[in-house]
C-alpha cells in the first residue's frame, strides 16, 4: 500500500496518485487537516508520498500535526520505507534528517529551471531526465541538505531543489503532480481576486501548463516510474 500524506484539502496527489492507481496499486490517503491519523503499523505500507500545503515546518503549535508527521518520517526513515517529499513533503523530510527549514530568499510561484547535479543522473529517482528540466513552483521557505543527505538539483533562486537521505528517501521541492485544474484551485485558493498582478501570473502559469504539458507530464512520468522501481526492488 502506498500512503498519502496531505496536509490541506486543495493540494491532493494529482497525477502521483493517477500514475499509481493505473500500476495497480493499493493507495491510502490520509487528511491530516481532517483529524486523520498516521498508522502506527508500518507492515502494510510500501512506500510513502508527503506531498504540499500553505504551513511551514516550525509552525507545529498551529499545526500540532506536523509534529506527528515529523516522529512518522524518522520512524520511515528507520524502517527504509522508500519516501518521496513535495514541497512541503521534502522540508519536513529535511527537518525529520537534522536539517534547518527557513524562508527563502526568494518566493518562487509559477515556472522555474532547475539543474540536476551530475550524481543526479545516475541516482534511482532522478536518471532518465536531462541535466536542466523546466518544473512548477509554489514555495516561501527552502532547506538545508541533511548532513546525512546529498543534493540532486540546484537553482538560481532557491540552491536546494532536491536531495536524498538514505537509500531510499528523496524531497523534491518543487510540485510534479500539478495538473491544470490543481493550478487553478492553488490561484483561487492562495490568490487575492482583486489583485492584478496575481491575476495575471495566474494567467501566464496556466498558459505555460498548457505549452508545456507534454513535456512536464514525461518528467513527472520518469520520476514516478523511477520511484515505482524502488518500490517493487524493495
Amino acid at each position: 500500500m502506498i500512503l498519502f500524506i496531505k496536509h490541506i484539502d486543495v493540494e491532493g496527489p494529482g497525477t502521483v496518485e493517477t500514475y499509481f492507481q493505473g500500476g495497480g496499486f493499493s493507495l491510502k490517503i490520509v487528511d491530516l487537516s481532517r483529524g486523520e491519523k498516521l498508522p502506527s503499523d508500518f507492515s502494510d505500507i510500501e512506500a510513502v508520498v508527503s506531498l504540499g500545503g500553505p504551513m511551514n515546518v516550525y509552525e507545529e503549535q498551529k499545526f500540532p500535526f506536523l509534529k506527528e508527521e515529523d516522529l512518522f518520517i524518522k520512524e520511515t526513515l528507520k524502517k527504509q520505507i522508500p519516501f518521496l517529499g513535495i514541497c512541503l513533503g521534502a522540508q519536513l523530510l529535511a527537518k525529520a534528517a537534522g536539517a534547518k527549514v527557513s524562508k527563502s530568499s526568494t518566493k518562487e510561484v509559477g515556472w522555474f529551471k532547475v539543474q540536476l547535479q551530475k550524481i543526479a543522473q545516475k541516482d534511482f529517482l532522478l536518471c532518465g531526465l536531462g541535466p536542466e528540466i523546466t518544473v512548477f513552483q509554489w514555495h516561501e521557505d527552502t532547506f538545508d541538505v541533511p548532513q546525512s543527505g546529498t543534493l540532486l538539483a540546484t537553482g538560481p533562486n532557491c540552491p536546494h531543489q532536491a536531495f536524498k537521505v538514505g537509500k531510499c528517501a528523496y524531497g523534491i521541492q518543487f510540485h510534479i503532480e500539478v495538473t491544470e485544474a490543481i493550478i487553478n484551485d492553488w490561484c483561487k485558493a492562495y490568490f487575492n481576486s482583486q489583485d492584478k498582478e496575481k491575476q495575471l501570473l495566474a494567467k501566464n502559469m496556466l498558459q505555460t501548463y498548457r505549452q508545456k504539458n507534454a513535456e512536464f507530464n514525461w518528467q513527472a512520468d520518469v520520476i514516478y516510474r523511477n520511484f515505482e522501481r524502488m518500490i517493487t526492488k524493495k
